[in-house]
Parts: C-alpha cells; structure tokens; sequence
C-alpha cells in the first residue's frame, strides 16, 4: 500500500481540492417539434418521452 513520506500542507492539500469542480448540465432542445423543451444530452425527454426521434416512455 503507498504511504507518503511526510505529511502534506494544509494550503497544499486545499489548493490541490480547490480544482475539484462540478460542472453544469448541459441541455439540448428535445427532438420532438411538439415538445422543444431542454433536456440533458442522450436521456429520454421527461416531458414528451421520446428520444431519437421514437417513443420510449409515456410523458409524465
């Protein structure tokens, strides 16, 4: 197992988890002409239920 020689810095270990960062959804208009709202890319529009252009589930 990989133990560190020393003990690292808390401004080294905290700069280094500063570069964690979560980025936002991206959203795409839904293929359907009907529907047109924003969804997240390759998932199932939660409106309409269809991706690609087929009915995958029934609109909720």
């Amino acid at each position: 197992m990989a133990v560190p020689k020393r003990k690292m810095s808390r401004s080294n270990t905290r700069s280094r988890r500063s570069q964690w960062k979560t980025s936002a959804v991206h959203l795409v208009e839904c293929n359907n002409r009907a529907c047109r709202k924003p969804k997240p890319q390759h998932v199932v529009c939660p409106h309409c239920g269809q991706y690609g252009g087929r009915q995958i589930t029934e609109p909720a």
